[in-house]
């Protein structure tokens, strides 16, 4: 994108954030939901397709553009970002990876408009981060798929138009081998969907467990065509490093928020008589964060360019969102302690990035997934077993 096009959109979306968000952040908290006005205004924005090709109705953004997008969403409840997040990270790029000509003209026009909501099944009760325990199961019905199965921990699951939903084809493969991807809408007969889970965070971001009771779905639907039989997980891994950089840069957002709030907290909070900002051990707390966050921003950026330039798709962003995710929850910790008794009251803007904080270290791959792959990343067969 043009440089000074994209400073209008950055722009456009940090005053949408500011001045219509973050005034209904403890609403949104409380009601675990954002009002469909606000849902309306990200569609109207482009919000719902901003890494997706221009040709398809997105925006198109790189990767390095998408992250200074994040930091501004990342400045307020993660739930607004989560509204459109699986069309532009981990579903929506499972056809832009790995979908057929056919499926991206019929798909990705609706999900850059915010007319179709997607979402990524991966995950089930026994297998997150390591796909080779993956239970659901599709066999071949004559030209037809039949797939049986449940996902757990589905975000937009609730409102979602379309399942990528991940399958062992090919029981006999070891590992990660023999999974496919299918696209599988909303209404298939067998597909059904469970009550929103009840999280400790993150309210007004939906997840909930996907059932699939003899879904019967086309061939057309395994995504990739006949080349994406089996190909699932090759697919998934790509999708799942582009989203590593996607959330390590809202982590970023929100770590330059509680900032601001840690800061100005200090220098208005009064203890005998004068503002905390003067008492060192308070100093130290706020120069800790704030080399957090400007380390985070920074290795967030290098990663993005490097992602974007194809040196490094697999490491960097591995190192980008194990470094962010834990980062901005130390910030959190800290703005809490600096609030003091406030910090733990509801109510209180750092309680709740306090909660929301905590996830990012769970999914797009825990922090020892992450672990693992920079670990193997650097030792090569030495670390494989």
């Amino acid at each position: 994108m043009d440089p000074e096009d994209l400073a209008d959109v950055v722009a456009s979306v940090r005053k949408f954030v500011r001045d219509e968000v973050v005034p209904l952040e403890e609403r949104i908290d409380a009601d675990n939901e954002i009002p469909e006005y606000i849902v309306q205004q990200c569609k109207k924005m482009g919000l719902y397709g901003f890494t997706i090709p221009e040709q398809f109705g997105g925006l198109g953004l790189n990767t390095y553009e998408e992250a200074q997008l994040m930091f501004e969403l990342g400045y307020t409840t993660p739930a607004l970002r989560s509204l459109f997040g699986t069309n532009n990270g981990i579903a929506g790029h499972v056809l832009l990876e790995g979908g057929t000509a056919e499926q991206k003209r019929a798909w990705l026009p609706m999900l850059a408009s915010g007319e179709a909501t997607a979402s990524f099944g991966l995950t089930e009760a026994d297998a997150g981060s390591d796909p080779a325990t993956l239970k659901t199961v599709a066999r071949r019905d004559g030209s037809d798929w039949v797939i049986n199965g449940a996902k757990r921990y589905i975000t937009n699951s609730p409102v979602a138009d379309v399942f990528m939903v991940f399958a062992r084809t090919n029981p006999d493969a070891p590992g990660s081998r023999g999974i496919t991807t299918f696209l599988v809408p909303k209404g298939t007969p067998g597909l059904s969907v469970g009550p929103k889970d009840h999280k400790m965070g993150q309210f007004g971001a939906w997840t909930a467990d996907v059932y699939l009771d003899d879904v019967r779905v086309p061939a057309e639907s395994v995504i990739g065509g006949d080349e994406g039989v089996d190909n699932g997980f090759r697919i998934a891994a790509k999708c799942l490093a582009h989203g590593r950089v996607h959330i390590g840069a809202l982590c970023v957002g929100m770590a330059g928020r509680l900032v601001e709030e840690s800061v100005e907290f200090a220098r208005t909070r009064q203890s005998g008589g004068k503002p905390i900002a003067r008492f060192q051990l308070v100093q130290g707390l706020i120069a800790d964060s704030i080399t957090d966050y400007r380390a985070g921003r920074a290795l967030l950026l290098d990663t993005a360019r490097e992602y974007d330039a194809g040196t490094d798709r697999i490491s960097g962003p591995a190192t980008a969102k194990y470094f962010c995710s834990e980062m901005v929850g130390r910030v959190a910790d800290r703005a809490v302690q600096i609030h003091g008794g406030a910090g733990y009251m509801r109510g209180v803007a750092v309680e709740r990035f306090y909660r929301d904080a905590r996830l990012f270290r769970i999914y797009e791959g825990t922090s020892q997934i992450q672990q693992v792959i920079i670990a193997r990343a650097a030792l090569g067969d030495a670390a494989r077993a």
